[in-house]
């Protein structure tokens, strides 16, 4: 197949705000509305699409620094594009609102490029498998118990066997929680809890313990991402059985190999929509088979699935709840888990999404 010769000749940037369905809330914040960039950048008579869930001054900062950085070069080199994007924020600093920004920019450059070449992204990206298996996410520290016991126990009835938690808001309350979720699934299916870096070591181990004797098998940001050392005394004293995962915060390379050299996880985590988008979320996969380590997507169920049919070490994508809500609202193409599997649509190119502009205009912020 010979790819047409194209420019990138447009690049443009809108934010939304979309209110949750309920009050939210994790161990260390809350929130009731999820902000989010989406990128469209245009050449050789296609479109592509990329987003972050990000601030909406991403979409300034994209609009006024990236664009200029991206246009006029070639469509099929997305790494220039991205290596140079990375290079102008530097004295913004990379880190954070930045990192987003770029990660938007770079998964609607591949995007593009796939749709200049006929391919579903995950295809030009190497698949490795054709479906990726997913967990339901969501348990927010903010739901009812009821609420908490129907949103899991909905997931697994639609056949997804894993399901995730928050915890941490409310430590003493944690262990009657994590109780009434194992009630609701019953006791088959997988229960991962997330602390979102609420606990100290000491706590974390104690309640490691307890959440054990409910079969809890994975166990998130016990102590914050930031403690390498505590990550890894956790990863060394938890109970057999229990996976210690960290690095949804990783905004490049240098982070997850801090943190894989340190020993510290069980299983990496990658976000593509702050790591730098699919080609930091290759980075990332590269370096989890390097250090034999397994590779879990975090959020962005609707990207992460083509780039988890790519790489060898991805072991699962988070459904999370916001986010699958909002790319079903947003999308057309946004992918719902069949057998608990995200399959990407091989009749479709690119990322197979295409934007409902009505509906997404409620919601320009």
């Amino acid at each position: 197949m010979q790819a047409r010769i194209a420019r990138i000749e447009h690049l443009d940037a809108v934010a939304y705000d979309i209110p949750t369905d309920a009050p939210e809330a994790d161990g260390t914040l809350s929130w009731n509305s999820t902000q989010m960039v989406i990128v469209h950048a245009t050449g050789g008579g296609e479109t592509g699409l990329g987003y972050s869930y990000c601030h909406v001054s991403a979409a300034e900062l994209i609009r006024s620094e990236l664009a200029e950085i991206v246009c006029g070069r070639d469509a099929m080199a997305v790494a220039g594009a991205t290596r140079a994007m990375l290079q102008a924020v530097r004295n913004i600093g990379r880190p954070g609102l930045a990192a987003m920004a770029v990660s938007a920019v770079d998964v609607a450059l591949w995007d593009l490029k796939a749709r200049l070449l006929g391919l579903p992204l995950f295809r030009l990206l190497g698949a490795v498998r054709a479906a990726v298996p997913v967990y339901g996410s969501g348990g927010f520290t903010s739901y009812s118990p009821d609420r908490l016991q129907e949103q899991l126990s909905g997931w697994v009835e639609e056949g997804i066997s894993r399901v995730k938690m928050k915890v941490g808001s409310r430590p003493g309350d944690d262990p009657d929680r994590v109780r009434l979720a194992r009630q609701a699934i019953g006791p088959e299916p997988e229960l991962f809890v997330d602390a979102n870096g609420a606990y100290e070591r000491k706590q974390a181990l104690a309640l490691a313990e307890i959440f054990a004797a409910q079969g809890v098998s994975w166990f998130e940001e016990p102590v914050t991402s930031d403690d390498l050392d505590g990550l890894r005394l956790m990863r060394d004293r938890a109970p057999a059985g229990m996976a210690i995962a960290a690095g949804e915060y990783g905004f490049g390379p240098h982070y997850f190999r801090r943190m894989l050299e340190a020993g510290a996880v069980d299983v990496l985590q990658a976000d593509g929509t702050r790591c730098g988008g699919v080609s930091g979320v290759l980075q990332a996969g590269a370096l989890c088979e390097a250090y034999g380590m397994p590779l879990s997507a975090h959020c962005a169920p609707s990207l992460h699935a083509h780039l988890c049919c790519a790489l060898p070490a991805a072991r699962h994508v988070e459904y999370f709840h916001d986010h699958a809500r909002i790319e079903h609202m947003l999308f057309e193409g946004a992918l719902t888990p069949v057998g608990g599997e995200l399959r990407p649509d091989a009749n479709r190119p690119g990322l197979g999404l295409a934007l409902r502009p009505a509906e997404a205009r409620r919601y320009a912020a």
